[in-house]
């Protein structure tokens, strides 16, 4: 392999550069948590199988939390990210081809970001569809709303219900699909590389243990409330509409829900913006060896988005798909970190216990089975 050294002046700013430089990496990087296609999935599986899907939301979240540290724990021993030690260590054919694929990940993750703000401009204050891409494109990071606590107030779940979710179960057509995707929207790649740059120069991993268990906690809370929240308002009035969504909260919950929910998803969609537009330059400047300006970049992204919204392509759907995208980009995330991370000569004193890598090798297998059994659905189907 071609070892290729990165100039420091290419490297990525850490905290400065996302504008969150007073929370922690693990914060910054939940941020894209809890982001529209987040909501929209978790939603979805909600209203369509109840909380049969529960158990999937819970397993990716305690699966992301010792991603998220191994993460943190690259960056804070290396002192790179993790597109910087794949760039050192591959030759320019494999380097352009791993950029390629990381590059349509983050693509998939702006996607999301960008549809979701759209259709929240567009239900909210009837801005055409295609406008609101460009407007949501285009809109700064602001501080994370989370309205969806009002349909788990109004409408509460039944503990019974509750409790068959944490059974393992993908029977329904499209269930598959569906937890592929809520996989995709929890372990998230692009917020892999985020944290991997923003944990450079600190080196006290057990406060990046608290800051991950924190972040991860109120995370995947949070996702879990989502689907819950879908299970018990949403069931059965949901199909491939946004506006669906938006009016069955506003039947079965009432119409302060259905602004909160809408306010919730634009913010969102604004707010993850930032971790999205991180991602794509600790992507480019770690794997092409050269900066690239967010607005140039941005703008690639914005113009399939708005064909997609002007051609009427339908947005849950777009973000359903965008979010599989990220669950088979996974596996070309967590290999080279565990590969990295379990190496003595890179990590020193930082190289993952025999028990950890374990664990994290049977959680990338189980992602890859995932990733394979999707292939072989679509296949089939």
């Amino acid at each position: 392999m071609t070892t290729i050294s990165t100039p420091p002046d290419l490297r990525v700013p850490k905290s400065r550069s996302v504008g969150f430089k007073h929370c922690g990496p693990a914060f910054v990087a939940a941020i894209a948590y809890v982001d529209p296609g987040n909501v929209v999935t978790n939603m979805t599986a909600g209203a369509r199988y109840g909380t049969m899907l529960l158990w999937v939301v819970l397993l990716a979240t305690l699966i992301a939390g010792p991603v998220q540290y191994l993460a943190a724990k690259l960056g804070a021993s290396t002192g790179r990210s993790l597109p910087q030690l794949i760039a050192d260590r591959c030759s320019t054919p494999w380097r352009l081809a791993y950029w390629t694929q990381a590059e349509i990940v983050s693509m998939a993750t702006d996607l999301a970001e960008v549809v979701g703000a759209a259709i929240a401009l567009h239900l909210l204050f009837e801005v055409p569809l295609a406008a609101a891409g460009v407007i949501a494109a285009g809109a700064g990071a602001v501080l994370l709303a989370l309205g969806d606590h009002w349909g788990l107030i109004v409408v509460p779940p039944s503990p019974v219900e509750l409790a068959a979710g944490l059974a393992p179960s993908l029977s329904g057509n499209g269930a598959l699909v569906l937890a592929a995707g809520i996989v995709g929207a929890t372990i998230m790649p692009h917020a892999v590389h985020v944290h991997t740059d923003l944990a450079r120069g600190h080196s006290h991993l057990a406060s990046h243990r608290r800051d991950v268990a924190t972040a991860m906690l109120v995370a995947g809370t949070t996702n879990a409330m989502m689907l819950v929240l879908g299970a018990s308002a949403l069931r059965g009035s949901v199909g491939e509409d946004f506006s669906g969504i938006a009016s069955a909260v506003a039947e079965r919950i009432g119409p302060a829900a259905q602004t909160a929910f809408l306010v919730a998803l634009l913010v969102s969609g604004v707010t993850s913006t930032a971790v999205g537009t991180q991602s794509g330059a600790v992507v480019m400047n770690g794997l092409l060896l050269r900066p690239v300006p967010a607005s140039a970049r941005r703008l690639v992204t914005v113009l399939p988005v708005v064909i997609l919204l002007a051609l009427g392509i339908s947005p849950v759907m777009m973000l359903i798909v965008s979010q599989v995208v990220l669950a088979v980009g996974l596996p070309m995330v967590l290999i080279p970190m565990l590969a990295f991370t379990s190496s003595r000569r890179l990590m020193g004193v930082g190289v993952n216990p025999r028990a950890v890598t374990a664990g994290m090798s049977l959680a990338t297998a189980g992602v890859v089975l995932l990733d394979l059994a999707l292939l072989a659905d679509a296949l089939v189907g």
